[in-house]
């Protein structure tokens, strides 16, 4: 069975820095694709980042809206997914989730119908 569990969220002032982690285990693809999705109250999910599994290339995908601010970083060896936030705004803020599917594409990563595996989120706060 496969689970996602992420860690890492919480509160910090505008300007600020949080990286989160997704620890995956029990995947079942051979040529995995972790990603981060995030969703605001009253807005749709929204694709942060992702990254193939090393024998997928291990292509990064970021979006634009965090493109300079965010990177995305996979440990292979320890299934986890790492997303290090910076310069973080208000617009930021929300519940970040991890989501697991086959190898992804420039053109399908950001939508969550390519994702068969969710986990629980954790809650970004950025407020002054």
């Amino acid at each position: 069975e496969v689970q996602l569990v992420e860690s890492g969220g919480g509160s910090v002032q505008p300007g600020g820095s949080l990286t989160l982690s997704c620890t995956a285990s029990g995947i079942n693809y051979r040529s995995s694709c972790l990603t981060w999705f995030r969703q605001a109250p009253g807005k749709e999910r929204e694709g942060v980042a992702a990254q193939n599994s090393e024998d997928a290339g291990g292509t990064q995908f970021i979006a634009d809206s965090v493109k300079g601010r965010f990177a995305v970083a996979r440990d292979n060896a320890k299934n986890t997914l790492y997303l290090q936030m910076h310069y973080l705004e208000p617009e930021d803020t929300g519940t970040y989730t991890c989501a697991l599917g086959p190898r992804c594409f420039s053109y399908s990563w950001s939508d969550p119908r390519t994702y068969p595996h969710w986990g629980l989120g954790t809650q970004v706060t950025v407020s002054a």
